[in-house]
């Protein structure tokens, strides 16, 4: 069916079409990565929400970006691959071969990694933490920070799409870019790799200094553990054997009760 020259096609079967096309290509490519929409969101996790959002704050992507929405809703995205600064995606769209997505992303500059990992010294405690998205709303409002923090704005990202339409940001390079934040809810750490950052750079401080700590607190036990071998060896006690004089001590005798006191009371 068609409406002034446009063909309806229902959501089923773009569906089905894309279902299609995966499984004629993984006959050749068993390694794809298709991209799975479940339920009505289109990301669950902290990372891929704070990824969708951060694309959509900016003016530049907001009033085209939503035009992948059904495409990565309805199964378009037949192959999507993360490595670092760059994004490789399969889209299946009107033609019946995919187009060939690339998104390129500059990495975090030197500078703004440097103060992102000072401001999370001693206050992401573990990776666990870090990759679930539990960590203080200061941090969240850091990571987010529009050109500050660690998402990309559209200056750090070029786009490219072997599909004919003239648009900068066409729907396939769209339903990729959401595609993203649907891999980063399977694996959040693949951030990292895109950004080409260590992730473990925001919590090894904290690792290290509790380490160093802990350290501290053995060899302080282990001198106790040695003291108190040497007491029972030689059946004396340590402290008082090697307690310093106090101010003003001088002159006075044996504390009252010690050995030496019952002994001067005998003479």
């Amino acid at each position: 069916m068609s409406y002034y020259g446009f063909e309806y096609v229902s959501v089923a079967e773009k569906k089905a079409r894309a279902q299609k096309a995966l499984e004629k290509l993984r006959k050749k490519n068993p390694d794809l990565a298709p991209v799975c929409i479940e339920g009505r969101k289109l990301a669950r996790t902290w990372w891929g929400t704070a990824w969708n959002d951060n694309l959509e704050s900016y003016s530049d992507y907001a009033n085209r970006i939503g035009r992948g929405r059904t495409y990565v809703r309805h199964g378009a995205v037949l192959d999507l691959k993360i490595a670092a600064g760059k994004i490789t995606a399969l889209v299946q769209g009107s033609s019946s071969r995919p187009y060939e997505v690339r998104i390129d992303i500059e990495p975090i500059g030197k500078g703004t990694w440097q103060s992102i990992t000072r401001s999370c010294e001693g206050k992401i405690e573990s990776l666990h933490e870090l990759v679930e998205g539990r960590f203080p709303k200061a941090l969240a409002e850091l990571f987010t920070a529009r050109g500050q923090g660690l998402f990309p704005a559209p200056r750090e990202i070029s786009l490219h799409c072997s599909c004919p339409d003239w648009a900068v940001m066409c729907k396939h390079v769209a339903a990729v870019l959401y595609g993203v934040g649907a891999r980063l809810d399977e694996n959040p750490a693949l951030f990292f790799v895109l950004r080409d950052v260590g992730i473990d750079d925001l919590v090894t401080r904290v690792v290290g200094e509790k380490s160093g700590d802990l350290l501290e607190r053995a060899a302080r036990r282990s001198a106790r553990v040695i003291d108190d071998d040497i007491a029972a060896m030689f059946g004396i006690d340590i402290e008082e054997s090697f307690e310093p004089a106090r101010p003003g001590a001088a002159g006075k005798g044996p504390k009252a009760g010690s050995p030496a006191a019952k002994k001067g009371k005998k003479k």
